[in-house]
């Protein structure tokens, strides 16, 4: 029978479920449904090719792993002290921290656990390319207002895609400025808008234009082309999409990143029209709250 493991954010696994519908099994964040892997937003990293191997002690455990690839990570949900002596005789995987701008990790990286004291759940290929779906960064503790920065690194670090000297932004909800910092410091040039003002360091920024007024009362055709257009704002689900609808039908945007935030129970309906949209991708950052990242990106031209 074919199977996927999918692996819930931390904290989301009823979300999870909700949108996977019936699952097999459950071994702590991890679920198993029946099939081939399918999207799943609220997954951190799917098990896209999961196995069952059979192992009569650590060492052939080990050696099981070490025969399909070179790099594994745990998923640990019990027998602690099992999972800890296998890392042991498996080949030591870094996990350093990303400095932005660097590539995401294009070494396979499989996940593995424990189901019983002699059997192992393992996938050589998943979703994501960091442990349990977890990106680190080496964090800027100075210059951005807010932690809210973290977001927009991830997204363009999965994105593959940054935005660069010569491009136009839009940052909507831009207030106090995270993501306006980020964006600016890529060199393009960003209108960020907000009816609250930016802390004073990032309105200053030479290539910051600030306009103070309701992101959802721009009309595309007033703002004009633009390369990024990012949103971080807070509002329901639904008025969001009816924005980034208003953006798509205008053709003036080339590439979106867009925070959902769910305020009180997921909207889960809102959440699959969006993962709906043609091209685009929808998906629990690591840096997420009880929110979803939305991105459509159109690969630059060689």
């Amino acid at each position: 029978m074919t199977f996927t493991a999918y692996l819930a954010a931390p904290g989301f696994e009823a979300d999870l479920r909700a949108e996977l519908g019936e699952v097999m099994a459950e071994h702590g964040r991890l679920l198993l449904a029946e099939g081939p892997p399918r999207p799943a937003a609220w997954a951190a990293n799917i098990w896209l090719e999961p196995q069952r191997l059979n192992v009569a002690s650590i060492g052939e455990a080990a050696k099981a792993l070490k025969a399909i690839q070179r790099n594994w990570w745990p998923h640990e949900f019990h027998l602690h002290r099992r999972t800890a002596l296998l890392v042991d005789k498996l080949p030591k995987v870094s996990a350093k921290p990303l400095e932005f701008g660097q590539p995401a990790p294009t070494a396979p990286l499989g996940s593995f656990c424990w189901l019983d004291e002699n059997t192992v759940l393992a996938s050589a290929r998943c979703s994501s390319p960091f442990p349990n779906g977890e990106a680190a960064f080496i964090e800027d503790r100075h210059a951005p207002p807010n932690r809210a920065y973290l977001k927009l690194w991830e997204a363009l670090t999965l994105a593959g895609e940054m935005p660069r000297p010569g491009q136009t932004c839009l940052d909507l909800g831009a207030s106090p400025g995270g993501w306006t910092w980020v964006l600016a410091s890529t060199g393009a040039r960003v209108i960020s808008v907000d009816k609250a003002p930016l802390a004073p360091a990032i309105a200053a920024m030479p290539n910051v234009e600030c306009r103070q007024e309701s992101a959802f009362g721009l009309e595309p055709g007033g703002i004009g082309p633009v390369d990024w257009l990012c949103s971080d704002v807070i509002c329901y689900p639904e008025r969001l999409l009816r924005l980034v609808e208003r953006w798509l039908d205008s053709g003036l945007a080339r590439n979106f990143i867009c925070t959902l935030k769910f305020q009180g129970e997921t909207d889960h309906a809102t959440a699959q029209r969006f993962a709906a949209i043609p091209g685009s991708r929808l998906l629990h950052l690591s840096h997420n709250k009880h929110e979803l990242t939305w991105m459509r990106i159109t690969p630059a031209l060689a």
